[in-house]
């Protein structure tokens, strides 16, 4: 992992608004950044405009990897419901490309009951924003356990499979790695060639069963996870992407947001060539 590869994800700070957001990750280190879409919304909500809004990524000398919104793809539905959930991912991955981003993070509803023919749902619907949005080079990246469905890397390569769009993939996630089934052997050349995004964080020694996927998240390096394994393991199968940092932890969201940005990046240096 090389320093130019390292990216910021607005949900790992508190902040007032997305030009403090900015500016703190700039003053950090950070030259590319990962945006929860409703910090942005909110931005041009607010009165500015998609232009705008990238001047503003230019002034701090950003640019956006990517986007996510905690609204799940609805999967499972009739088409009343179906459809709106299709027009608003198209929507949010229209956005991310207007503004330079080049992935969409997405979560996916389920049934009450999992059944075998489960992820054969999910991926119908996957293909479905690729198909409404083909001529966007935006990746449409699943992220699994956040899915009743999709529970593990096995699974999310399984669904990418089944989806047969070129830009549906998976995003990987250390933290969903540790509490799920996937097993260190799971990154391997077959699943690493469908992984589109990875996020870095680290997690305490507990056990993985009685860890929470998102709230117990920690600095990388304070936690058990053999991080450098890992990062190690997905390039030596042909991972190149970014690695964004990506934690819900309340002491970092208590910090000043230029602060906590700045423990972000300096938790990453290590896990770098030449860390420092």
């Amino acid at each position: 992992m090389k320093t130019d590869q390292l990216v910021m994800h607005s949900l790992t700070t508190g902040q007032r608004n997305l030009e403090e957001a900015l500016e703190a990750y700039a003053a950090a280190g950070f030259r590319h950044v990962e945006l929860y879409l409703a910090l942005i919304k909110a931005w041009l909500e607010d009165g500015h405009t998609v232009e705008q809004t990238r001047d503003l990524f230019d002034s701090y000398g950003l640019d956006l990897v990517g986007g996510s919104e905690a609204v799940p793809v609805e999967c499972f539905h009739s088409p009343d419901v179906l459809l709106p959930s299709l027009r608003t991912h198209v929507e949010n991955l229209r956005l991310i490309h207007d503004l330079g981003g080049t992935k969409m993070i997405v979560a996916t509803n389920g049934p009450e009951q999992v059944a075998p023919d489960s992820l054969e749902h999910v991926a119908r619907a996957l293909r479905a924003i690729g198909e409404a949005t083909e001529g966007y080079e935006v990746d449409i990246s699943v992220e699994f356990n956040a899915s009743p469905v999709v529970k593990s890397l096995q699974s999310a390569v399984r669904v990418s499979e089944m989806a047969d769009h070129p830009r549906v993939g998976v995003l990987f996630d250390t933290a969903h790695y540790h509490v799920t089934p996937t097993k260190f052997a799971d990154i391997n050349e077959e699943s690493v060639r469908w992984i589109k995004h990875v996020h870095v964080n680290d997690m305490p020694d507990t056990p993985a069963d009685l860890t929470h996927r998102d709230f117990d998240r920690v600095l990388p390096g304070e936690g058990v996870l053999d991080l450098t394994g890992i990062i190690s393991e997905l390039e030596r199968h042909g991972y190149g992407g970014y690695f964004s940092i990506e934690l819900f932890n309340s002491n970092l969201w208590q910090l000043p947001t230029e602060e906590a940005a700045r423990k972000s990046y300096e938790s990453l240096l290590p896990l770098c060539e030449g860390g420092e």
